[in-house]
């Protein structure tokens, strides 16, 4: 299966490039709130960042790799005491197996590096393809979008997908993106989503994509 879609109609191709524009402008400088030293650090990170807020793993990762700083070390620890660490970013009983599982086979498979690679990283435990795109375009930039609820949503919306599927959703974006841009995809749409594009309660009255999104229902203006 081809990693893009067919060539979108030029009109749809037109207004994807204005919406792009108008996203670099807003967000010049677009990345992770995730704090990392490293493809190490990230790749842990974003695993814990699952159903929790990028604050309340930035609160515990310095806790995390003060203890276990590498792979080596977190391939052998304790689980019970991980667990105590990671407690506060929720479900910490399988963030720790996940994390925990994907030090040892970033030891026995890679030794101990992260591979700068999609397919490898989606082998490790916890680690799908949003998580391993998010890896690749911050921590290697590589060209890769990683596809979240927010990217999801602000695509759908806009009218740069019909699809529900992450992975279709993806193949569309790069076919309507230039490769080069595809790194600052995911975060522009994110801070996007955050704060204009709520998932209750979009801002479309304040929104500065509004004349470009053919989304039937706009919110008004309070009241």
């Amino acid at each position: 299966m081809s990693d893009l879609a067919a060539v979108p109609p030029q009109d749809v191709r037109l207004r994807a490039a204005e919406i792009l524009r108008r996203l670099e402008t807003l967000y010049p400088e677009a990345h992770t709130a995730l704090h990392y030293r490293d493809p190490w650090q990230l790749l842990v990170a974003t695993v814990l960042s699952a159903q929790t807020t990028d604050e309340n793993v930035n609160k515990v990762t310095p806790v995390l790799f003060a203890r276990w700083p590498t792979p080596e070390d977190l391939a052998h620890a304790d689980p019970e005491e991980v667990e105590k660490v990671v407690y506060s970013t929720g479900y910490y009983r399988q963030k720790t197996k996940s994390i925990i599982g994907l030090a040892r086979a970033l030891v026995e498979r890679f030794d101990g590096e992260v591979p700068a690679d999609l397919d490898e990283l989606v082998t490790l435990p916890g680690v799908g393809r949003k998580t391993a795109s998010v890896v690749l375009a911050e921590a290697f930039h590589q060209p890769a979008i990683a596809v979240d609820t927010h990217v999801k949503r602000v695509a759908n919306r806009l009218g740069l997908t019909a699809s529900s599927d992450p992975v279709k959703i993806e193949r569309d974006l790069k076919a309507l993106f230039p490769r080069e841009t595809w790194a600052g995809i995911s975060m522009r749409f994110i801070r996007f989503g955050r704060e204009y594009c709520d998932a209750r309660k979009p801002r479309c009255y304040v929104c500065p994509l509004a004349d470009l999104c053919p989304y039937p229902d706009k919110t008004p203006p309070p009241e």
